[in-house]
Parts: C-alpha cells; sequence; structure tokens
C-alpha cells in the first residue's frame, strides 16, 4: 500500500484487460476507461482503490502480486494501463479476488474493524462476547478485519497467551497486553516489509524482511528464544499453529 497510493491516487485509467481466472467473483470489473483513482488503502486483507465510479477490491491470496511495469506472462490475471506506466495482478494459485462495485462490494463492506484502528476497551468488549479459542476469535474476519496466520501465532506468543484459550477465560489484563502485542507486531511487520514466506512481494518485485524475525511461526521443534523449550506444531481450526509450551502455558 506505500508504494500503490502515491502512484496511483489522482491517476486515471487508460484502459485495462482481464484473463480468464478463478479470482474473478461474478462479472469482470468494467474497462474503466477515464475512471480517476481517487484513493488507495488497505481494508484488512484487500487493496481497495475508491475510484469516481466504483470500487475496486483486490485480495491478494496466497501467491498474488501487484506489480509496476512488468512484461506480462501466463500467470498475469489483470492489467490496468495508466498514463506512462502499467500496474499487473499476477497470481500462480489463483488463491487471490478480484471484487467489483459500484458501491463496495458487501463481502468486504461486512469486515470488523482494523487491528490498527480498533481501541483498546473495544478489543477487550469484543473478546469478552465471544466464546472461542483466541486463535479462532483473531482469525474471524468479520470481527477484527486483515489478521491472518503468521501474525496472530506471533503476537500470541508475545503476548505469553496459549492460541487454545478460549477469549471469556481471559483477564482484561490479558487482553489488553495482547492488543498492545498485535499493534507492536504489525507495526514493526510493515517496517520491514511484511514477510516473505512464500510468493509475497511488494510492487518492485523485492522480498520483506520480516520473517528473519519470526520468533514461532515455521520453527516447529526449534527452541524458543525466549526459555529453550522447544516450538510445538498443532493444527487448531485446521491451520498450522505454533507456540512455545513453556512461555504461553493455559
Amino acid at each position: 500500500m506505500r508504494a500503490l497510493a502515491p502512484r496511483l491516487q489522482g491517476e486515471r485509467i487508460v484502459g485495462a484487460e482481464y484473463r480468464p481466472s478463478r479470482i474473478f467473483r461474478g462479472e469482470f470489473p468494467p474497462e474503466l476507461a477515464g475512471a480517476q483513482v481517487l484513493q488507495v488503502r488497505r481494508y484488512g486483507k484487500f487493496v481497495v482503490a475508491d475510484l469516481d465510479r466504483g470500487f475496486l477490491g483486490i485480495h491478494l491470496g496466497m501467491t498474488g502480486k501487484l506489480l509496476f511495469d512488468v512484461a506480462p506472462h501466463k500467470h498475469t490475471r489483470a492489467i490496468w494501463e495508466f498514463a506512462g506506466f502499467r500496474l499487473n495482478l499476477e497470481d500462480i494459485r489463483q488463491f487471490g479476488r478480484v471484487l467489483w462495485g459500484e458501491r463496495l462490494p458487501e463481502s468486504i463492506a461486512a469486515l470488523g474493524p482494523d487491528p490498527l484502528e480498533v481501541s483498546r476497551e473495544e478489543f477487550i468488549e469484543r473478546a469478552k462476547q465471544r466464546r472461542t479459542p483466541i486463535k479462532a476469535w483473531l482469525l474471524n474476519q468479520k470481527v477484527l478485519r486483515g489478521m491472518g496466520n503468521i501474525y496472530t501465532d506471533e503476537l500470541l506468543f508475545r503476548a505469553r497467551i496459549h492460541p487454545g484459550t478460549r477469549t471469556d477465560e481471559l483477564s482484561r489484563t490479558a487482553l489488553a497486553r495482547t492488543w498492545e502485542a498485535m499493534r507492536g507486531l504489525l507495526e514493526e511487520a510493515i517496517a520491514k516489509g511484511g514477510s516473505s514466506i512464500s510468493d509475497y512481494v511488494n510492487t518492485a518485485g523485492e522480498k520483506g524482511t520480516f520473517q528473519l524475525a519470526h520468533r514461532v511461526y515455521a520453527r516447529g521443534g526449534e527452541p524458543c528464544l525466549v526459555c529453550g523449550s522447544p516450538i510445538e506444531k498443532i493444527v487448531l481450526l485446521q491451520r498450522g499453529t505454533h507456540f512455545c509450551p513453556r512461555c504461553q502455558r493455559r
């Protein structure tokens, strides 16, 4: 988003090309020739472009990439042409999504508050209203938009909370600690360009570096960086979940 917004905002779309793909849900977006990009923002895991005639939402999924000025190839799913440059959407496995609407698409608008915008008190109250494992609650996009598997494991380690602990069993102090860990973790990850575990790169094709700072994610069997205990990996909600059994006791 830090690369997309200054480049796109205020620009007009000259033309667009959409190639048959599973990432397009429903109808293809219109070509939008002449449409102006008013704003580009992150909305949870979506990149949302507010245009002067509608909204375009892009979810990168596991292997999606938005790249400036690269040659199209067989994995290119969409191309937006601007005066003097182009933006390509590439997605090898086609787990991403492209949504279009004259209004913000309902599946995007229905998402919960942003983890960097939700207040401490709202975070605590939302958690106290549920009886679900804290990891499941954090991953629920209608409760809190944007959290994924990597950062949920990492923030729960920082907060010293077992991922299977129910939200209603956590004290307000523990939930406040989780909120603080979440904000600090995300701000640090953004500053380091994100986590390039698989295919993630920025708009220049450069990898992030935050994966080098992971303390539990993908470190199953390795010693905890705090206490030395082996990091455990379990399956929770059909997701690989990493934690330290000593630092994150139930």
